[in-house]
């Protein structure tokens, strides 16, 4: 007897920060949403963004504006227009199951959860720490924030570092962990970029204060003196671009300023270099860059900080150092460079681990949580988290 397949589902994903800039969990909402989509579920995007209004997948419902948190800047949307915006598009769309990601987040995924019509799953991305939002911050959103954690049929965490930074605010919850995905096959399989003769290594991302780029430019001072053949190639643009105007001018002349990049080229530069430098001060959830080189097959040097460790494990896919300490940076850096051996030995393991966070594996995991929250709806229980009021 023929099994039938199962139905496909109608879904809106709700991300939080502006369509319109480049960011983590807009990648991830993006990619994820292809992927259902190829699977033949029906996907709607609901963002804040530039200008309002219905546009391809995505329905902007709320111009965003900048605010600073987490040492980055965060573009997001709320009060009550946008919270109107949201209600007519979750009763036009009428969705079998609502995706929120970053609930908590004063913004479009917020307001979701609180006019929500179907079951929601919700998806935390972020580690903020103590350091940079205090527990009074949380005290006081407290009467917003836990009528919001109380209506999720279920709670993910992309990585040990996102569940511990909810559930030390909000107390103990199931959250299950499923990561952030990774298109393998792009990373590993991608033309290598054309670069100058000699050794590379990658720094990419958003040039501002968690992500190290300072760090990176003062290592690399030391290590160009000692290796005449290296260069710097810098992937992303932010407020720390100057850094590098401190440099020596001829090792400022070895350093390749390439702005933001679509992931093609991206992948191409992954593919192309010799090692990935990743000297993030703190503040990060998963660390979806390093997964992308672990793809490409490319050996990494990086932050021992919580959110990488979860990725890349030292010794393996790895060599991991204290934060924000340029001599540890470079002491690794060297090991790396002048052992081949360990070099390719932490591009392969990387490689296969990558496979961990292929988007197939990202996405059946993420549809059978779907269709857990469905289910428990249909069988009369609600949308809410049993036991969490």
């Amino acid at each position: 007897m023929s099994m039938k397949p199962d139905p496909s589902l109608r879904i809106v994903q709700v991300c939080p920060y502006s369509w319109d800039v480049p960011g983590g969990v807009q990648v991830h909402v993006r990619e994820l949403s292809a992927h259902l989509r190829e699977r033949g579920h029906e996907v709607r995007i609901l963002a804040p963004g530039r200008n309002s209004g219905k546009r391809d997948d995505a329905w902007i419902v709320g111009r965003a504006i900048p605010v600073r948190g987490n040492g980055s800047v965060a573009r997001i949307s709320f009060g009550p227009q946008v919270a109107t915006v949201v209600a007519r598009a979750l009763r036009e769309e009428r969705p079998d199951v609502i995706h929120v990601h970053e609930p908590l987040v004063p913004s479009v995924s917020m307001h979701a959860v609180l006019n929500a019509n179907a079951p929601v799953v919700a998806t935390f991305h972020s580690n903020v720490g103590r350091e940079r939002v205090s527990s009074l911050w949380f005290k006081l959103a407290a009467p917003m924030v836990r009528p919001v954690w109380n209506r999720l049929a279920r709670r993910i965490a992309v990585s040990d570092a996102a569940r511990h930074s909810v559930t030390s605010r909000m107390g103990d919850g199931e959250l299950l962990i499923v990561p952030n995905g990774v298109d393998v096959e792009r990373f590993a399989g991608a033309k290598p970029a054309v670069l100058p003769g000699g050794r590379h290594l990658l720094f990419v991302g958003r040039l501002e204060e968690r992500k190290g780029f300072p760090v990176a430019v003062a290592a690399f001072a030391r290590l160009a003196e000692r290796y005449p053949d290296l260069r710097l190639l810098v992937v992303g643009d932010g407020s720390e671009r100057d850094a590098v105007d401190d440099l020596p001018p001829a090792v400022r002349a070895r350093v390749e300023m390439l702005g933001r990049v679509d992931d093609d080229r991206l992948a191409g530069y992954l593919r192309a270099a010799t090692l990935y430098l990743g000297p993030a001060t703190g503040g990060e959830s998963f660390g979806i860059v390093l997964a992308e080189a672990m793809a490409a097959g490319l050996p990494i040097v990086a932050s021992d900080i919580a959110g990488y460790r979860d990725v890349a494990r030292n010794g393996r896919e790895a060599v991991l150092v204290p934060p924000g300490d340029p001599d540890a940076l470079v002491a690794a850096v060297c090991q790396v460079l002048d052992d081949p051996a360990l070099a390719r030995s932490l591009g392969t393991q990387g490689a296969q681990r990558a496979h961990e966070f292929a988007w197939d594996r990202v996405t059946d995991r993420l549809v059978t949580v779907y269709r857990e929250a469905v289910g428990q709806r249909v069988e009369g229980r609600g949308s809410r988290v049993e036991g969490s009021e």
